[in-house]
């Protein structure tokens, strides 16, 4: 019983921190798509030059 109540703790805690992540990440994430987009676009016309 212990264990499940610590098992708990730990999901319950790193879950506020995950969730703060994704609301942040969910308000940048089209710019940061745009960006991720250009640079893999740009990597790939120097390696296919």
């Amino acid at each position: 019983m212990r264990y499940i109540i610590m098992a708990f703790m730990i999901v319950l805690v790193s879950g506020c921190a995950t969730w703060n992540g994704i609301k942040q990440d969910t308000k940048t994430g089209a710019n940061w798509t745009k960006e991720k987009v250009h640079e893999g676009a740009k990597y790939i016309e120097k390696k296919t030059e």
